[in-house]
């Protein structure tokens, strides 16, 4: 088994590579959705998140609202810490699961949009990461998820740095070109992780 850690920043385009690498034979696992399952309605998660921050993290229905949660951590980083104490763990041990139930020569990628800012680069065979320019992140944010600039670069300094997370990249995707491109690049991406798979692939960074 070959495990990969699969990151970028936002609005990078890590799920167009995310859904690429799946289609090519990839087990992917993406935190993002693991994230919203263990704090599904009825779920020991959902309740923890209440019993720390209230019932005014709950829609009507019983569901998380996401938008009160972000209302509370945003720019208080002690919540932040609580929340993510709630879920992370449980993140991580639904992500082992999956994994184990794996085939023993899969390539299993971890999407984890927060990889290099929770120190977890070291724990994966092969780092991946989404590379494209600042300027082209907030163009997207804003012409396709309808941000405002201000918010997008906002959102992206709460990230890792571009330096940082390049250098903990193995192999550099860079996604500033088309989508044409990017199969173009995640075709020689699928081949050296199966060649790594195989034991005849080069180990250094690309």
């Amino acid at each position: 088994m070959l495990r990969v850690g699969l990151t970028g920043g936002i609005g990078s385009g890590k799920s167009a590579v995310s859904a690429r690498l799946a289609a090519r034979g990839a087990v992917v696992i993406d935190s993002d959705v693991l994230a919203r399952e263990v704090v599904a309605r009825g779920t020991d998660g959902l309740a923890e998140v209440v019993a720390v921050f209230g019932d005014g993290v709950l829609t009507a229905d019983g569901e998380l609202d996401r938008p009160a949660v972000g209302r509370i951590v945003f720019g208080d980083e002690q919540a932040r810490r609580r929340l993510e104490a709630v879920i992370h763990p449980r993140v991580r041990a639904r992500a082992a699961e999956i994994e184990a139930a794996a085939p023993a020569d899969a390539v299993v990628v971890h999407d984890i949009p927060l990889l290099v800012e929770t120190g977890q680069a070291a724990k994966f065979d092969l780092v991946l990461v989404v590379d494209v320019p600042v300027e082209l992140q907030v163009e997207r944010l804003t012409s396709q998820r309808g941000m405002a600039a201000d918010e997008a670069r906002r959102r992206i300094a709460s990230q890792a740095s571009r330096e940082d997370r390049l250098a903990a990249a193995d192999v550099v995707i860079d996604n500033s070109g088309s989508l044409d491109e990017l199969d173009r690049r995640l075709d020689q991406v699928w081949a050296t992780l199966t060649a790594r798979i195989a034991g005849h692939g080069p180990d250094t960074k690309a």
